[in-house]
């Protein structure tokens, strides 16, 4: 069974910068298309940037032009560095397949405050 850990979250004020680490425990990131979202208290989980196979990344509207997303093949591993966070921006964040195919790790939180 497919493992995902996420980690590197924590509290930062507005403004600032937090570089969150994705790392699976088997070879998925060569089979599948990933993907970065996250989970606000009381809202559905969404999607923040979809991360292909071979092709360019696509970013949702939720965090584009805030976020940018690298992925490491080969270690089975994706970074999501985020700027300019906003309160708005406090969520649990999860890495998964794109669409999640993978039972959901236990995320990392992030809270942004004023």
């Amino acid at each position: 069974q497919v493992q995902l850990v996420e980690s590197g979250g924590g509290s930062v004020q507005a403004g600032g910068s937090l570089r969150l680490s994705c790392v699976a425990s088997q070879n998925i990131f060569s089979r599948n298309a990933m993907g970065w979202y996250r989970q606000a208290p009381g809202k559905q989980r969404e999607l923040l940037a979809t991360v292909p196979r071979g092709s360019e990344i696509h970013y949702t509207d939720a965090m584009k032009g805030r976020i940018t997303v690298s992925k490491d093949t080969a270690k089975n591993s994706m970074v999501l560095q985020m700027r300019s966070l906003e309160p708005e921006d406090t969520a649990v964040y999860y890495c998964n397949a794109a669409p999640p195919i993978y039972s959901w790790g236990q995320g990392t939180q992030v809270i942004v405050s004023s």
